[in-house]
């Protein structure tokens, strides 16, 4: 992790060739901003990158712990002014420009360290949502001053509701693949609502599954409206980048739905026109109401 001294320059460019490299989603809504945000931004997202390839990828229990706890002390020396490694050092002047906090950092390496220390299988609903505060809604929290959203109530529901809604989501998306890596984050009030099993490896072909993602789905949207509620008494356009996943992730949610929750269907997928489509639309103007679900 840690460099010998590097300069600002190659530091930035490190984190914008982890952002390129990794071909996020977050990647066209970080490129609409202006220079400084989106150097912020790149910064913020190598970070979370960094941190979650530590939880996710191959090694020890005892070397992801030591990955992580490495983390935090990179993070005391970035606010101390001192970093050591590259994204470390891109962090430095966002950290300073946008006055980004850091208890928010540490969150997200908490929530690194219950990917870490898991298998996460069968969660209270209560540890669910501790967890995706953590690696999601600390994200959001990091990334609305990158932004210029102000600080207050309404940035702080919206940063943290979409970040729920997002990560839903992406659960509701991914219960096969994850129960093959032998995980699990369907809330076990849920599980045991509809007769399902506790386990990863019996998920995918539980009769009950498909009741527990309907109840989820409605969960993620009410996530999702009260991102919207909160959008209101917020500058719109000031919040672009995260309106362009909003709508990406509302329209994986209204695909999910429209099909059915029928056990041992594809992945849920957008073509680049689709997303291209969504980007352009939320670009322009966000939708403040919803009716009902797309098609």
């Amino acid at each position: 992790m840690l460099a010998a001294t590097i300069s600002p320059e190659e530091a930035r460019k490190h984190a914008e060739d982890t952002v390129r490299r990794s071909k996020t989603s977050f990647g066209p809504g970080m490129r609409i901003l202006t220079k400084e945000r989106r150097e912020g931004m790149y910064a913020v997202y190598a970070f979370c990158r960094e941190v979650d390839d530590i939880a996710d990828e191959g090694g020890s229990l005892e070397e992801k712990r030591a990955g992580l706890a490495a983390w935090r002390e990179e993070i005391d020396r970035l606010y101390d002014g001192a970093p050591q490694s590259p994204t470390g050092v891109a962090l430095l002047e966002p950290v300073k420009r946008f006055n980004l906090p850091k208890e928010e950092f540490l969150l997200m390496i908490e929530g690194m360290e219950m990917d870490a220390e898991g298998p996460v299988v069968a969660p209270s609903l209560e540890t669910l949502f501790a967890y995706t505060r953590r690696v999601a809604g600390a994200v959001g929290q990091l990334s609305m001053p990158v932004f210029g959203a102000p600080a207050g109530r309404a940035s702080d529901d919206f940063a943290i509701s979409l970040g729920d809604a997002l990560q839903l989501t992406n659960i509701l998306r991914d219960v096969e693949q994850d129960a093959e890596e032998g995980r699990l984050y369907l809330p076990r009030e849920l599980l045991e609502k509809h007769g399902c099993p506790l386990t990863a490896q019996e998920i995918s072909h539980a009769d009950g599954l498909p009741g527990v993602r309907a109840d989820l789905a409605a969960m993620a949207r009410e996530k999702f409206a009260a991102a919207r509620e909160a959008l209101k008494f917020l500058d719109w356009r000031v919040l672009r980048p995260a309106l362009l996943m909003m709508g990406v992730y509302e329209r994986y949610l209204d695909k999910m739905t429209a099909r059915g929750w029928a056990n041992g269907q594809p992945r849920v997928t957008l073509s680049k026109l689709e997303k291209a489509a969504i980007a352009l639309r939320w670009h322009l103007a966000p939708k403040l109401t919803r009716e009902a679900p797309g098609p």
